[in-house]
C-alpha cells in the first residue's frame, strides 16, 4: 500500500470541547461509547461515531486501563459499583 491508498480522517469539532487539550472530549467519548454499546448495541451507527472520537483522541495506554477497569467491575461511569478495599 503506497501512501498515496492511505486516507487519515480525524473527528469534527465538538464545541462542547473548545480547548485545546482534548482530555475529557476522549473521556466523555470513551465513557458514551460504552454507555451506548449496553443501551443499544455494538452494531449502532452513534456507537461507531463514539468509537471513532476516543480511538482517535485516546492515547492506547489510557484505552487499555479503562478496559481493564472496566472490566473488572471498579469504574464507577459503568454502571457497577466501584470496589471498596
Amino acid at each position: 500500500m503506497s501512501e498515496s491508498d492511505v486516507k487519515l480522517n480525524t473527528i469534527g469539532f465538538d464545541a462542547r470541547f473548545p480547548n485545546t487539550n482534548q482530555t475529557k472530549h476522549c473521556w466523555q467519548n470513551y465513557v458514551d461509547y460504552h454507555k451506548c454499546v449496553e443501551a443499544k448495541g455494538e452494531d449502532f451507527a452513534p456507537c461507531k461515531q463514539f468509537a471513532k472520537a476516543y480511538k482517535s483522541l485516546c492515547p492506547s495506554i489510557w484505552m487499555e486501563k479503562w478496559d481493564e477497569a472496566r472490566e473488572a467491575g471498579v469504574s464507577p461511569h459503568f454502571g457497577r459499583p466501584a470496589a471498596h478495599h
